[in-house]
C-alpha cells in the first residue's frame, strides 16, 4: 500500500490537472468550461475508482462518497483508542473528519455514501442535522421505498438509489440546496417510490411541493423502453426523469418567490395558463407542428412548467456529461460538425459577464456531442444524443444557468420564501 507522500489524494490529483489544462494547448476540456467538478476519482493505490465503488478492487482500500469532497475518496479507519467500529477518516488525513457507512450499504440500495461521525473537535456546523439516523442525506431524502416483499423490487429500487445518488451529487457540486424533509419541513425534498398495485390507481411520476413521486416501474428497462416507444421519444431515462422532476422543485424554490420570474415569463411563458387544460389539449392533438424551432422536446411545448422543467433537466445532461468528458480528456476539437456553431446572437442576455463562457460551454457541448454520436454509430447504436438544440432553446438554456450561478454564489447568503402549491407531472 503506498504512503500518502507516494501518491497524490483525489483533491490534489484534480488541482493539478486543472493547472496541466491551464498550460495545454485549447482543448474539449477548455472550451467546454464545465461548472461543476471532476467526475473521474481515484483511489490512494492510484487506481481509478468509480461513482458507485464502495472498495478498490486492486488494493481493497474502503471507499466512499464525502460531500466535503464532493466525490468518491479512499479511507482509512479510525484505530485510535475509543474510536467507534466501523469509523473511517480520508485516507491520510488521520486527524481530520470521522465517517461511518450508510446503514444502506449492506441493503438492496447498495448506498456507498458516507455519513458524518460528529466527534469533540469538529466544527459544529459540521453535524447530521436533517439525516435520518445512520443514513446519508442522498438516502434521507427517500420518504417511500418499493415493498421488497415483491422480490424483483429490490432491483428497481437499487437502480432507482443509484440515479438518485448520481442526481444529488450533481446538485451538490451545482451549489444547489438539498435538504430533507426533517431539517425543513416547508421547502425540504422527499421522494416516494411507488408501484402499481392490482386494482388501485396507476401510480404517476410527478412532483407536488417537495414530494417527487416515481413510478417504480420505470427502473424496468423493458418497461420504459415500451412507454418510450410509445409516446414517440427520442429518449427516456430513468435519471432523466430525476433530472425533470427536481426541475419543477427548484422552479418552485429559486424562480417563483425572486425577481427571476420576470425573466422566466419572458423566455418560457405564463405558467398561470391553465395546467390540466394545457397538458389535455397536448396528449390530444399532439404538440405544435413548429415545436422543435422552439423547444428542446416536444413535451416541453405542452406548458411553461414543462418547458422549465425539461430544459432544466436538458441543462443538468449537458453540464454532467460535459464534466464526465473533462474529467477523462475528452477532446472533440477536430470532429466535422453536422450542425452550426450557436454565436453571442444566440443568447438570452449576450451581454452578460458570464455570457462567453456559456456560450464557450454550449459548443464544446455541440462537439462532444457529435463525437457521442459518431461513437454510438460505429456501435451500432441509435444517437447517443438524439436532439437538435433550436436557438430559442439556448437562451432558456442561459437563463437557467444564471439561475443555478447566482444560487451556487449566494448560497449562503439568503433563504428563498415558501414556494405556492402546484402539482405537475
Amino acid at each position: 500500500m503506498q504512503s500518502p507522500s507516494s501518491s497524490p489524494s483525489p483533491v490534489r490529483a484534480a488541482d493539478e490537472a486543472a493547472v496541466d489544462a491551464a498550460e495545454s494547448p485549447p482543448s474539449l476540456a477548455s472550451e467546454l468550461q464545465a461548472p461543476t467538478v471532476s467526475r473521474a476519482y481515484q483511489c490512494q493505490c492510484g487506481r481509478p475508482v468509480f461513482l458507485g465503488n464502495s472498495q478498490c478492487l486492486a488494493c481493497k482500500t474502503p471507499l466512499g462518497y464525502v460531500i466535503e469532497r464532493l466525490g468518491v475518496v479512499p479511507l482509512a479507519p479510525v484505530v485510535q483508542e475509543g474510536a467507534e467500529p466501523d469509523t473511517f477518516t480520508v485516507f491520510g488525513d488521520a486527524q481530520g473528519l470521522q465517517y461511518r457507512r450508510c446503514a444502506n450499504l449492506m441493503t438492496a440500495a447498495g448506498c456507498n455514501w458516507m455519513v458524518p461521525a460528529p466527534r469533540e473537535g469538529d466544527d459544529p456546523a459540521f453535524n447530521t442535522e436533517g439525516l435520518s439516523p445512520g443514513f446519508c442525506l442522498s438516502c434521507s431524502v427517500t420518504r417511500t421505498i418499493p415493498d421488497l416483499s415483491v422480490e424483483s423490487n429490490g432491483v428497481l429500487w437499487r437502480k432507482l438509489e443509484r440515479a438518485k445518488r448520481t442526481l444529488v451529487s450533481q446538485l451538490l457540486a451545482l451549489g444547489l440546496p438539498v435538504r430533507t424533509r426533517l431539517s425543513d419541513p416547508a421547502h425540504g425534498l422527499a421522494f416516494d417510490f411507488l408501484g402499481n398495485m392490482p386494482g388501485g390507481p396507476h401510480v404517476l411520476t410527478g412532483h407536488e411541493e417537495g414530494v417527487i413521486t416515481l413510478n417504480a416501474e420505470e427502473a424496468e428497462d423493458a418497461v420504459r423502453e415500451r412507454i418510450r416507444a410509445e409516446m414517440r421519444e427520442p429518449y427516456r431515462t430513468l435519471l432523466g426523469h430525476f433530472r425533470h422532476e427536481i426541475g419543477h422543485y427548484y422552479w418552485d424554490l429559486l424562480v417563483f418567490p425572486t425577481p427571476w420570474l420576470e425573466g422566466y415569463r419572458q423566455l418560457f411563458g405564463d405558467e398561470r395558463a391553465d395546467y390540466a387544460t394545457a397538458l389535455r389539449q397536448h396528449y390530444e392533438n399532439g404538440p405544435p407542428p413548429d415545436w422543435r424551432d422552439r423547444y428542446v422536446t416536444s413535451y416541453a411545448s405542452s406548458h411553461p412548467w414543462e418547458d422549465w422543467a425539461e430544459t432544466w433537466a436538458h441543462y443538468l445532461h449537458m453540464a454532467d456529461t460535459a464534466d464526465t468528458a473533462m474529467s477523462f480528456g475528452v477532446d472533440a476539437q477536430n470532429v466535422e460538425l453536422a450542425s452550426d456553431l450557436f454565436t453571442a446572437a444566440d443568447l438570452w442576455q449576450p451581454e452578460h459577464p458570464g455570457a462567453q463562457n456559456f456560450l464557450d460551454f454550449l459548443n464544446g457541448w455541440v462537439r462532444l456531442t457529435n463525437v457521442l454520436n459518431e461513437l454510438s454509430r460505429s456501435m451500432g447504436q441509435p444517437d447517443y444524443y438524439p436532439f437538435v438544440l433550436p436557438r430559442t432553446a439556448v437562451g432558456k438554456l442561459q437563463f437557467i444557468h444564471q439561475v443555478i450561478t447566482e444560487q451556487r454564489e449566494h448560497a449562503h447568503s439568503s433563504e428563498p420564501t415558501a414556494p405556492a402549491p402546484a402539482v405537475q407531472s
